[in-house]
């Protein structure tokens, strides 16, 4: 292990310079696993900033001054939805990279490719894949 950790790439570069042979190996997961769980920490330390911004919130004595409080209130709701929906789907990449199913479109099995992963470490699709769901998508909604 302490040999596939010492020859994971580093950054995006080194990632990508990789022979495309190499695609899904250990040290590419290793990679993503450390890029994963770094997102993970960071989606963990929002919602508790928002848990701790919801439990501050004073109770206003001016009427627009509640209104104002209670919109912000809304807002950081949403986004603590949003952390948690995030916070899912990495639970699920992370997932994927134990189970040897991460970095392949989960509709055809192609290879989602390294540079759609580096832009969204969470993708389950692969472009291909998601342009056509979004196409169809397209056609039920017009």
């Amino acid at each position: 292990m302490s040999e596939t950790i010492h020859n994971t790439p580093r950054t995006e570069d080194e990632l990508l310079a990789m022979p495309e042979e190499a695609y899904m190996n250990p040290q590419q997961l290793e990679f993503f696993r450390a890029r994963l769980q770094a997102m993970r920490e960071q989606v963990l330390d929002d919602i508790e900033q928002v848990r701790t911004d919801l439990r501050q919130s004073s109770q206003a004595a001016d009427e627009l001054d509640r209104a104002s409080e209670e919109e912000n209130r809304q807002l950081e709701l949403r986004i603590r939805g949003r952390e948690n929906r995030l916070l899912k789907k990495i639970d699920e990449a992370l997932y994927r990279i134990e189970t040897g199913d991460y970095g392949f479109c989960e509709q055809t099995g192609d290879p989602i490719g390294l540079p759609r992963l580096l832009a969204r470490p969470t993708a389950t699709l692969s472009v291909e894949a998601k342009e056509r769901m979004e196409a169809t998508e397209h056609l039920f909604h017009e």
